[in-house]
């Protein structure tokens, strides 16, 4: 392509860590450039209110804090420009240019790169689903369980991190039910164990939600048996659904390190992947906590890392 730019750092990605990253990567005079993807602002922007990210006693919009994060990435010198990654071609030793195609029609050239492409959560795909997320319907109890304290709502799911949710709810929600497809759960026995002793989880088997349905925010699910082959209705506030996430590495796959989930690997409590040059952060790169301020961490650590090997160099 003759569209060809050369450039110090390049941030793939716009949640907490990629403009974290470009705020710390503009104070070191590294000029970088970053590119927002089809959902700038990442998963926050889906969100309503934030209580948990520090500095805003009284919570705040997700949409405004990222908003705030981009404005101030911006006048601190980040060239931020909206576009899709289309293809990368990492090189393979230190110092090496890495190739990166945006919007299949102009070729950055980058001495570094900061991957924060994030990690989407995986959804039912049900009709009213969509409608209703950030109105009673979240992928996050540790985000959005305090706005349920008092209430009833469900968990859909069956491994580690929907039991995990599950428990975590049951301290603040009067009321957790906690739907199972199967007449079995995949999370660990130790997990199991903690959900059944736990008196104010009701766990409804071989099940699955057809419909939520409500007003103004969710009021009530549709639940299908699989087994008996019924449908039941059940008043409720909140609808969490755990049924994992997908770390978002699919333009690098093959090229970097992933384990065993997808995620990418980092090395040596460093942001550094396997490639020289090649950086990851936020929930691209964290299977464990998916958090907003630990994304916005790594993405403070990525641009630091990348001033290290660029000064190296």
């Amino acid at each position: 392509m003759e569209n060809t730019e050369k450039v110090q750092v390049l941030i793939i990605g716009s949640g907490p860590a990629g403009y974290t990253a470009g705020i710390y990567a503009s104070r070191a005079d590294l000029s970088p450039v970053l590119y927002t993807g089809m959902q700038a602002g990442g998963q926050l922007t889906q969100t309503t209110e934030v209580e948990n990210f520090p500095g805003f006693p009284n919570g705040i919009d997700g949409n405004m804090l990222m908003s705030q994060m981009e404005e101030q990435c911006r006048r601190l010198g980040t060239d931020i420009r909206f576009g899709e990654v289309t293809k990368v071609t990492l090189g393979k030793e230190k110092g090496d240019y890495h190739t990166v195609e945006i919007d299949r029609e102009k070729t950055i050239l980058a001495r570094s790169i900061i991957i924060a492409t994030g990690a989407s959560a995986r959804w039912l795909g049900i009709p009213t689903e969509e409608k209703y997320k950030g109105y009673g319907v979240s992928a996050c109890a540790t985000c959005d369980g305090f706005f349920y304290r008092g209430k009833v709502v469900c968990v859909v799911g069956a491994g580690d991190s929907a039991l995990e949710e599950a428990t975590y709810l049951a301290k603040l929600c009067s009321k957790v039910y906690l739907i199972v497809r199967r007449d079995q759960m995949r999370a660990s026995k130790a997990m199991q164990s903690r959900v059944l002793s736990t008196a104010n989880i009701e766990i409804i088997w071989n099940s699955q939600i057809t419909e939520i349905y409500g007003n103004d925010g969710v009021e009530g699910v549709k639940i299908h048996n699989k087994v008996d082959n019924t449908d039941t209705d059940i008043a409720l506030d909140g609808v969490f659904v755990a049924i994992g996430h997908h770390p978002n590495t699919e333009l690098v796959a093959g090229q970097v390190e992933l384990n065993g989930e997808g995620y990418i690997v980092t090395h040596d409590n460093t942001t550094h992947t396997n490639v020289p040059g090649v950086f990851a952060a936020g929930d691209v790169a964290d299977p464990r906590y998916r958090q907003a301020i630990a994304a916005a961490a790594g993405g403070c650590r990525a641009a630091m890392d990348a001033e290290r090997y660029i000064n190296e160099l």
